[in-house]
């Protein structure tokens, strides 16, 4: 995977690079020597929307009957959690 890096002046002036430079990673572009947007293409959009799970998703899944889980007990003398 490439990393490239255009300004927005350079995005305007070739769309066309910016979109070839997309399918070999993400293209970031500048707004005043900041980082303010992402080109990716669609594939690589759609890998990292689709990679977010819920906790619930994560318990339905059939490994998860696998793990082991034992948190351990709160005591009398165990002080409550300060926030």
């Amino acid at each position: 995977m490439t990393i490239t890096t255009l300004s927005s002046r350079e995005l305007n002036q070739d769309v066309s690079r910016a979109r070839n430079a997309a399918s070999n990673g993400p293209v970031f572009i500048t707004d005043r020597g900041k980082v303010a947007h992402v080109l990716l293409t669609i594939e690589d959009y759609q890998k990292l929307t689709q990679q977010r799970r819920s906790i619930a998703d994560l318990f339905a899944m059939g490994e998860a009957a696998e793990i082991d889980f034992d948190p351990p007990r709160m005591g009398l003398g165990t002080p409550p959690a300060e926030f």
